[in-house]
């Protein structure tokens, strides 16, 4: 293999994996702080009706899913960061060529945010919507290892996909203790019966604003 191949090159050979992969755990890592990192630009936007940031993250956030893809993952900051958080753990390989397009569709929504936030610097339901998915896909990503992008990928592309995180994409029977019982299910059922108790019995103590801790303690809490 050439040297421009190697730099260009998506995914890694792995022995026994028959197609090129990623390390899922440095994935997750790096989605999670871009996670972060957008979530706190737009509680800026909520409350202070500051745009300087997103702006920034916007930018930045394109330009690490145009490294990705366009040239390798292996020189993209935030997948580095990433692996350097969990160099300790053991790889867990997923399949290259799902999560490319997966972060095809990241690199047109940023396109879009990018495009009407940056250049046209204008606010819409447009911007919002691209920001939300943005930040679900995410979240699903850092959280629970769902690749929202890679369950689009056997649509288009009518192929199932290989080496899928906990390997959902191969149909197993689930174990025990991965089954749900109706006892359980009643339990979930229960907590939103319980929330939506609290609301209804302690709203308007709820939404009183907290005292000052320090003048409770000395009896003044006005």
């Amino acid at each position: 293999m050439n040297k421009a191949n190697s730099i260009f090159k998506f995914g890694e050979e792995v022995e026994g994996y028959s197609i090129p992969v990623l390390n899922e755990r440095e994935i997750r890592a790096s989605a999670g702080i871009l996670f972060l990192f957008m979530f706190i630009s737009l509680m800026m936007i909520l409350f202070k009706g500051d745009f300087m940031m997103i702006k920034i993250m916007i930018i930045v956030f394109l330009t690490d899913l145009l490294i990705r893809v366009f040239v390798s993952p292996r020189f993209s900051p935030f997948l580095i960061i990433g692996r350097l958080i969990v160099s300790r753990q053991v790889p867990e390989y997923v399949g290259a060529p799902q999560k490319k397009f997966a972060w095809k569709i990241g690199i047109a929504l940023a396109a879009i945010m990018f495009l009407l936030m940056v250049v046209m610097n204008s606010e819409s339901i447009i911007n919002g919507l691209s920001c939300l998915v943005c930040l679900l896909f995410l979240f699903f990503e850092s959280v629970f290892g769902i690749c929202l992008g890679c369950i689009f990928y056997r649509m288009v592309y009518k192929e199932k996909a290989q080496y899928c995180p906990g390997e959902v994409c191969e149909p197993s029977k689930k174990q025990a203790i991965q089954r749900t019982s109706v006892a359980q299910v009643l339990i979930i059922i229960g907590l939103i019966g319980f929330i939506i108790l609290l609301v209804f019995l302690f709203k308007d103590e709820f939404s009183r604003n907290p005292h000052n801790l320090w003048k409770i303690l000395k009896g003044s809490p006005s």
